[in-house]
C-alpha cells in the first residue's frame, strides 16, 4: 500500500465545494472536487479510493494549491497518476503535481500553514475575464483603515466570532501570521496566512475589513468583535476566494 500526495488546482464556480456529498456515484457526489477525484482514481485502480484534502473549501471557492492524499495498493507511479487524472478530469480541475509520500502523511492532519487570497474589483466596470474569481464591489475603500484593522487580526485569537458555525465544539483558536492588503489600480488583493481557518472565517474577515474600508465602522471594532461586544461583518461572496498554498 502506497501513499500519494497531489497538488490540485480548480475553478470552484460550478461545484458544491471540496467535500463529497451524498452516496458514491450520486449527482451530488459528482458535483464536488473530492467526488470527481475519487471517482476517477477508483476507476484507475479498481479500488474504492478515499482521498483527503488539506481543507474543505466551500462551494464556489477556488484553489491553486489544494493538497490531497490517498492510499492505494495498485501498482502505479506519480507520473501515471497525474496523466490519468488530467486525462479524465473536467477542464476546470487539474492535478499539477503528484509524488509518493511517507506512509504517515495526511493532507489535512499534517498541514501547518495555509495561505488564502481574496480578490476585490472596486471598478464600476466588471472584468469580463476575471469576474468568476473576484468580488465586484463598486465602492471606494480606505486601504489604510483596512490595514490598521488587519494588524489587529494578526496573532493567536479565538476566531469564533468570525466563524459561521457558532456551535462547534472544536477549538476555534487559530493563529494568523500575516494579513496583507495590496491595491493595484481598481483591484485589491487581501492575503491571509495562518495556521488554519474556520468555516467561512476568511470571507467574514474580508466582509469586516470591507465595512471598515467603506467607513461603516472603525478599525477599533476588531477587539470588540473578539470580545463578543460587537458582531463581525458580513460574509463576502465565495467567488473571490482562492486557496493558494498549504505548508507542511
Amino acid at each position: 500500500m502506497k501513499n500519494y500526495k497531489l497538488i490540485v488546482a480548480y475553478d470552484g464556480t460550478r461545484y458544491l465545494g471540496w467535500q463529497k456529498l451524498g452516496e458514491r456515484g450520486s449527482a451530488q457526489y459528482a458535483r464536488t472536487i473530492q467526488g470527481k477525484l475519487e471517482g476517477i482514481l477508483s476507476r484507475m485502480t479498481g479500488e474504492a479510493i478515499e482521498i483527503h484534502g488539506s481543507g474543505r473549501t466551500d462551494a464556489g471557492v477556488h484553489a491553486l494549491g489544494q493538497i490531497a492524499s490517498f492510499k492505494t495498493g495498485f501498482e502505479t507511479t506519480p507520473a501515471e497518476i497525474t496523466a490519468y487524472l488530467n486525462r479524465y478530469l473536467p477542464e476546470d480541475i487539474a492535478v499539477t503535481a503528484a509524488e509518493e509520500a511517507s506512509e504517515r502523511f495526511h493532507a489535512r492532519l499534517n498541514a501547518k500553514e495555509k495561505t488564502y487570497r481574496y480578490s476585490i474589483n472596486t471598478s464600476a466596470v466588471p472584468d469580463v475575464f476575471r469576474h468568476r474569481y473576484e468580488y465586484q464591489l463598486e465602492a471606494a475603500l480606505d486601504i489604510e483603515k483596512m490595514r490598521a484593522a488587519a494588524a489587529l487580526l494578526v496573532g493567536t485569537h479565538d476566531f469564533r466570532p468570525f466563524c459561521s458555525s457558532k456551535r462547534t465544539k472544536k477549538s476555534t483558536v487559530r493563529t494568523v501570521y500575516a494579513v496583507e492588503i495590496t491595491p493595484e489600480d481598481k483591484k485589491i488583493a487581501v492575503t491571509f496566512r495562518g495556521s488554519g481557518f474556520l468555516y467561512n472565517m476568511v470571507r467574514i474577515l474580508v466582509g469586516t475589513l470591507i465595512e471598515i474600508g467603506r467607513g461603516d465602522r472603525p478599525p477599533e471594532d476588531i477587539p470588540a468583535i473578539f470580545e463578543g461586544r460587537l458582531p463581525a461583518g458580513y460574509t463576502a461572496p465565495a467567488k473571490g476566494l482562492t486557496l493558494l498554498e498549504v505548508v507542511y
